[in-house]
């Protein structure tokens, strides 16, 4: 049996194909879309060989593909036959759901060219009757949102006993330095009491005890401190039911050396606490 899990995302037109495939990249799935079957062997093997670490690899494969229909069900065989753990999952929807999805976004569907979108519809569930016969698992998604579909998929493709908890990244920088890119949440705090202004502290950064105490003993502070966990504690739950497994929070001060070192730190004790894993990085604390 080859070390690879490989998950054929397939299915109607319009049934959530994209979606499900971006679920499966957030935990983990090495992913592409729109692979022409008739490179899956190879890409497979190319896979294996050269990259070691990818154990799970997912490919949208659809009717967009001239010969995909011809051609899958005596490759996907072949492929079973030596080895690969393959399953197949696929996508649908009732044809007033999937209508009513064309009409939204504007979109052509594959096969109406020469008639109309509901015709296309019809033709395509005719067409891909015998490939639902062979899936593993069929979803419908007539009555799923997008947030809905993407647990649905990792559900099913991440037993619960192995469901990581979410990623947390706690930074600190310098607004002087500019805003994080990447973060999703960005604190500023720089209403706190600032260390710069006190000789003994000017030189020394968050890492520091004295600092520490300085910013920490601040009544303003531990307000502060206890109305931000209650916020955490009230959305980052509402994250993690959204699918969401990276979550980048950023404190900041005006230089990135005192107040928010202090804080990120202190916010990464309480994601630890609570069993996240944390990342803590303090971009701007070596600057001048």
């Amino acid at each position: 049996m080859k070390n690879l899990q490989v998950v054929i995302i397939t299915g109607l037109s319009g049934s959530g194909k994209s979606t499900a495939l971006r679920a499966l990249e957030d935990i983990g799935f090495f992913c592409v879309d729109n692979l022409p079957v008739v490179l899956l062997p190879k890409f497979l093997s190319i896979t294996l060989q050269s990259s070691p670490k990818i154990r799970q690899v997912a490919l949208v494969m659809d009717l967009r593909q001239k010969t995909f229909l011809e051609k899958y069900q005596r490759i996907f065989e072949r492929l079973k036959e030596q080895g690969y753990r393959i399953k197949i999952l696929f996508l649908e929807a009732g044809e007033e759901s999937l209508l009513r999805r064309f009409s939204e976004t504007r979109r052509s569907h594959p096969l109406s060219e020469k008639s109309s979108i509901m015709e296309g519809i019809q033709t395509e569930i005719k067409k891909l009757a015998t490939l639902r016969q062979m899936a593993d698992t069929v979803i419908d998604t007539t009555t799923s949102n997008v947030h809905q579909l993407k647990d649905t998929v990792q559900k099913q493709f991440m037993p619960s006993a192995s469901r990581k908890k979410m990623l947390i990244s706690v930074m600190s920088f310098g607004y002087r330095y500019g805003l994080p890119a990447d973060a999703d949440l960005a604190i500023d705090v720089r209403f706190l009491p600032n260390p710069y202004y006190v000789e003994k502290l000017k030189n020394l950064t968050g890492h520091h005890r004295d600092v520490e105490k300085y910013v920490l003993n601040n009544e303003e502070c531990k307000t502060f401190m206890s109305k931000a966990a209650d916020m955490l504690n009230f959305i980052i739950p509402l994250y993690e039911k959204e699918g969401k497994v990276r979550l980048n929070v950023a404190f900041g001060c005006t230089g990135g050396k005192h107040r928010s070192v202090v804080m990120a730190n202190q916010f990464s004790l309480f994601f630890q606490k609570r069993k996240f894993i944390v990342h803590t990085t303090h971009r701007d604390i070596n600057k001048s």
